[in-house]
């Protein structure tokens, strides 16, 4: 019996050992993290987390950091910056977006919230308000810009980490706004049209709308400083070696950040640039992530063991193949590329069929809502066309139901557990898995429908119509994994060896869906995991199926943006 709550049990020591990393880290030096509600503009409730350094006081003000993330991220996603900002004195208010984390919905509206986490950072008694920074991400540039446009007196620097002045959403910069202003913008970042309007990330300092913010007619040396900073017009230009997404996981991102603020804010204090941990809080959320999905697997096999799940715990009967021929191979294929194939056109169906509504608020959720439907069609139809040896993988609908409840539950509970006590969400770079709020739970449970059918289908797929006789289990894992992602491994491999070599994405025109393409790879091969794990010890492809359409609805939904106002 002990053997069987064996990965139960090792779950939660991973999930422990991997918060309290990420928490001992965060909280390095006696840094104290804050969860704030407050509200903003006409009321609405505005999140975020307070970073407040050791000894900071009334008595004893600090410069502040109003620190925002970009489009389908949340608060956490600023970590890296915060963390090290605190570090060096500097209270930092890492803001949930509007309709983003746990800011009320929609995204986009009242300057994205910008103006009012300004306005909120200047009330705080412990914030020296003549010296306040705005830094922002992608979108977060954006955001700080409208806090920037909103309250020109109330910040005195500010650093666009892949973000612009200008269209297509902030106020047009010139030599004199905004004040004190560094542009970190990525030697590969994939927005460089977007952004500042030139084919690739290493033409920015060719920008025209660039050089009238730094008030030159010749190509912005990256590096040097133009402008006065004394009297806030201030400029500089740095290109770290990474991409957009890359920003948030560089040494060299954070650093120029860093710098800019050290030149142009008073009191903080003073470390060497190089001496940056967050890091290992990056690693922290990530050995937790690994946690939850060991605790799944082991929560799953110790409820077999009980009584009320006992009935479902079978060997699979049968395989689809005897061997690997050219019907398995055709059958691999198709599942592994046909989803990237329809990757793009089914997102712009998506757009166009199923704008953000009431019912349907997240647009991206949406997108890959339909994607997944007409995908699990697709192997449907597939499975009758390549159809192998019967195999019977049904199983019980009602107790699969329950086991997957209780499972992902659990699961649910550990997360939570862990936000409570030590203020950390499960993470890498931007996977990341938190605790729902009403509105986001009750939008859950209209997408899981689609999501439910989807795996139901896809899964069904997987182990019905690609499981051959005489696989070990590890092949058989490698097997169904590569099933579900080589076609990602692909597809993103062709991208960013394109982007390496020409400057630019292969598809220039979708550089958003190709970033957001990133995360369907671990994602993708934790489904397998999991699904191929509950197969092996039930003989039916339900319990993974509606364990993963709870998982992957709750990840999803929980991380977008929600773009139409719900309550």
């Amino acid at each position: 019996m002990l053997r069987k709550f064996r990965l139960f049990h090792l779950g939660w020591i991973i999930i422990l050992f991997g918060a309290l990393l990420a928490h001992f880290i965060q909280t390095s030096g006696g840094i104290t993290i804050r969860d704030l509600r407050f509200n903003g503009t006409n009321g609405e409730v505005m999140s975020g987390l307070l970073y407040v350094p050791p000894g900071v006081s009334a008595e004893n003000k600090a410069p502040a950091i109003l620190a925002v993330h970009g489009y389908f991220n949340s608060r956490e996603t600023q970590d890296g910056f915060a963390i090290e900002f605190a570090r060096r004195g500097y209270v930092v208010l890492a803001l949930d977006q509007k309709g983003h984390g746990y800011s009320d919905a929609p995204a986009f509206a009242n300057g994205f919230g910008g103006p009012a986490g300004l306005a909120y950072l200047r009330t705080l008694d412990i914030v020296d308000v003549n010296n306040i920074g705005l830094e922002g991400h992608s979108m977060g540039g954006w955001t700080v810009l409208a806090a920037a446009a909103a309250m020109p007196d109330a910040y005195k620097a500010v650093v666009l980490e892949g973000s612009s002045t200008g269209a297509p959403f902030a106020k047009e910069g010139d030599t004199s706004w905004p004040r004190n202003l560094a542009v970190v913008f990525s030697k590969f970042d994939e927005f460089s049209q977007v952004m500042w309007g030139v084919p690739t990330a290493q033409e920015v300092p060719v920008s025209a709308k660039l050089q009238t913010v730094f008030g030159v007619t010749e190509p912005v040396v990256a590096g040097q400083l133009y402008g006065d900073i004394a009297a806030g017009t201030g400029r500089m230009l740095t290109q770290p070696n990474t991409t957009h997404p890359g920003d948030h996981f560089s040494n060299e991102a954070i650093g120029d950040a860093i710098t800019w603020f050290d030149q142009t804010l008073d009191g903080a204090k003073p470390l060497p640039v190089d001496d940056q941990i967050w890091i290992w809080k990056e690693i922290g959320t990530l050995i937790a992530l690994v946690g939850f999905v060991v605790l799944l697997a082991g929560t799953f096999e110790m409820l077999l063991s009980t009584q009320a799940f006992a009935h479902l715990r079978r060997e699979p009967a049968g395989t689809a193949h005897d061997k690997r021929t050219a019907k398995w191979w055709l059958a691999f294929a198709l599942a592994a590329f046909v989803p990237v194939i329809t990757y793009y056109p089914f997102f712009y169906w998506a757009t166009v069929l199923f704008p953000a509504s009431a019912i349907l608020p997240q647009t991206f959720t949406s997108q890959i809502a339909l994607w997944a439907v007409l995908n699990g069609l697709i192997v449907l139809v597939t499975g009758f066309l390549l159809k192998g040896n019967k195999v019977q993988g049904r199983g019980d609908i009602l107790g699969s139901v329950l086991i997957a409840l209780a499972t992902v539950g659990i699961g649910y509970l550990a997360v939570c557990a862990v936000d409570f006590f030590f203020k950390v969400d499960f993470r890498f770079w931007v996977l990341a898995l938190k605790p729902f709020d009403l509105v986001r739970a009750k939008i859950a449970v209209v997408y899981l429908v689609p999501f439910t059918v989807f795996f139901v289908l896809a899964l069904r797929g997987l182990h019905t119509g690609l499981s051959v006789r005489g696989d070990s289990r590890l092949v058989q894992y490698l097997s169904n994994i590569l099933a579900l992602t080589l076609g990602f491994v692909v597809f993103l491999g062709f991208q960013y060896l394109t982007l390496l070599f020409t400057g630019h994405l292969f598809s220039m025109n979708e550089p958003l869906n190709t970033v957001i393409g990133m995360q369907f790879l671990p994602l993708l091969a934790v489904v397998a995991f999991l699904s191929t794990f509950a197969w092996r010890r039930t003989g039916s492809y339900l319990p993974g199926a509606f364990i993963n359409a709870l998982f992957v609805t709750w990840y999803i939904v929980s991380s977008q943006a929600i773009q139409f106002a719900v309550s």
